[in-house]
């Protein structure tokens, strides 16, 4: 479950956010719209499927000898000053060696979240909407069980905004996703534990 931390001094801006020590718990503390948002460590499916997630773009990444791009995990991003919104994706692709902890947006190609039950659906959508005015040209959204992935949506940006692009759920095999800086094959079922 994420919650929203208000705080009387508050809206916070992205240099606050800079300035936090790391959460000692594990929590990642990520700022929207000036406000805290606090997500709790992620559970063992929730990891499993994010380093299966993040391999698959790795071998594409390797096979089409994209040597200029990175996919990582858990590294946030600077959505923008004005909209004082910083964001920890699950997994990102970036077109930028992955020194440091936060990229600006125009280095992130594809950004990626693995909801959890308890994340709200203004809170999905809200995120959705920061990357799509940053510009980030793809967004992957992965609902879970306690299992694991059960569904991943893939976003494409268009004129600003996002819209679904694939749709592939647990059971129906292997599918190829172009909505990747290259195409990957995914198998939600694989994903699970």
């Amino acid at each position: 479950m994420t919650a929203l931390v208000q705080h009387e001094i508050g809206p916070f801006t992205i240099d606050d956010w800079h300035a936090l020590p790391a959460r000692a718990d594990g929590s990642r503390l990520e700022l929207l719209e000036g406000y805290w948002l606090v997500t709790p460590p992620p559970s063992g499916p929730h990891q499993w499927a994010e380093n299966e997630i993040i391999l698959l773009f790795k071998n594409a990444l390797r096979e089409a000898s994209r040597s200029e791009l990175y996919a990582v995990g858990g590294v946030g991003v600077e959505i923008g000053s004005e909209q004082r919104t910083a964001l920890i994706p699950d997994f990102v692709v970036l077109d930028t060696a992955p020194v440091g902890t936060s990229f600006g947006p125009e280095h992130v190609l594809l950004a990626g979240e693995i909801w959890s039950p308890g994340n709200s659906p203004r809170e999905q959508r809200d995120k959705l909407d920061a990357y799509a005015r940053a510009g980030v040209p793809s967004f992957w959204s992965v609902a879970q069980d306690n299992r694991g992935p059960t569904e991943l949506v893939t976003y494409r940006l268009d004129r600003g905004h996002y819209v679904p692009a694939t749709s592939v759920r647990a059971g129906e095999g292997a599918v190829r996703v172009a909505e990747a800086p290259e195409p990957v094959e995914v198998d939600i079922a694989a994903l699970r534990l």
